[in-house]
């Protein structure tokens, strides 16, 4: 298959069209023209599914799966697409030279996009306006974002999952009840109600239907950031078509459909937990066993708009991320050596101030 470069020249002069989140089109930064993709925004149903054991069999039709071109960086292993005219480029998950590697990625093709809905000057507006409020951050690092380089629109890769569950379960369920008992208080008695629990033994079947279960497939970023980004309207994917990622870079999943499975399985299962838990009912529950068999597993691949940047300061890396939908903020929280010192002395200082004060008087 040929290799991807998401690069459309303009109908009127030549130059590349990008994306833009506000008007949804794709627009030529050069002459203005804009050109809307396919007949403009979709307007269908549900995306299609993927068949999940035939995925792991390898045996998903050739118009599922497609080859690119990607880069690993060497140091945080993040795969980024790149287009054959790049020679060089900084990572834009950790600010690392690296060189394009020539070789050729073949994966599952993305079924879905979200595209940008925020661009690059509002994402920028809210990674500065959430340092600001980070009285310990640096002020040199702050100042060094609001006048640096441009943030990096990357279409992050995920998974999601449906499936059918029917678990069986066994356990007790707690009944709380008050008996009188005499204390000793102060050396006299005196009474007191105490909680007791009667428990008897429970047995029961729940099921459930999971519906796009989230899960990053990514390396490159710390999920902790990730996860803090959702949550995600999902209901705005529209059909993965690559002029979404005009004028962007998609990083390629790393982590594999089955692994990600496992992560899936691993919220599937507290979810359970909790209905086998409401199934119950009583007062306190004990679960003994639960036995869940999962069937008709689905799947897709869809991409979620990140804008990022990536800093080099005084040695360190400091890495911010930027919902592209709803441009909530994640990242390194930076402090200051000095104005950790100063905030510690002038505490000290009241406090001084607090106890001569209290002695005087």
């Amino acid at each position: 298959m040929p290799d991807e470069t998401h690069r459309f020249p303009c109908e009127q002069c030549g130059a590349d069209y990008r994306f833009d989140p506000q008007s949804g089109t794709l627009t030529c930064s050069h002459c203005g023209h804009t050109e809307e993709i396919n007949g403009g925004p979709w307007r269908g149903g549900a995306l299609r599914e993927l068949d999940f054991r035939a995925a792991l069999d390898r045996q998903l039709p050739e118009a599922d799966m497609e080859t690119t071109r990607v880069s690993k960086c060497p140091n945080c292993a993040a795969e980024v697409e790149f287009d054959p005219t790049t020679h060089a480029r900084e990572c834009p998950f950790c600010a690392t030279p690296v060189v394009t590697d020539t070789g050729e990625s073949r994966h599952i093709k993305p079924k879905g996009v979200l595209p940008f809905s925020i661009d690059e000057r509002a994402g920028h507006k809210a990674m500065t306006d959430w340092l600001g409020r980070l009285w310990f951050a640096p002020n040199g690092l702050k100042e060094y974002a609001r006048k640096g380089r441009r943030m990096e629109g990357i279409y992050v890769p995920y998974w999601t999952y449906d499936a059918d569950t029917r678990s069986s379960y066994s356990g007790q369920r707690g009944t709380v009840y008050y008996v009188t008992e005499t204390v000793m208080v102060d050396g006299k008695p005196q009474a007191k109600q105490v909680a007791k629990v009667r428990w008897r033994p429970v047995s029961g079947r729940v099921k459930r239907f999971f519906d796009d279960v989230l899960v990053l497939a990514s390396k490159s970023l710390p999920k902790r950031y990730t996860d803090a980004l959702e949550p995600w309207d999902l209901s705005a994917l529209e059909p993965y078509q690559p002029q979404y990622l005009a004028g962007f870079r998609a990083e390629a999943y790393a982590i594999s459909l089955q692994d990600g499975f496992e992560e899936a399985r691993a919220h599937m299962d507290r979810v359970i937990e909790r209905d086998v838990r409401f199934d119950i009912g009583g007062d306190r529950q004990r679960i003994s066993h639960i036995d869940t068999q999962v069937s008709d597993v689905t799947f897709k691949h869809i991409l979620l708009p990140v804008w990022l940047a990536a800093y080099k300061y005084r040695g360190k890396t400091y890495r911010f991320v930027v919902n592209g939908q709803s441009g909530r903020v994640q990242g390194e929280r930076p402090y200051s050596a000095w104005k950790i010192a100063g905030a510690v002395a002038v505490l000290a200082v009241l406090i001084a101030a607090a106890i001569y004060i209290g002695n005087q008087q």
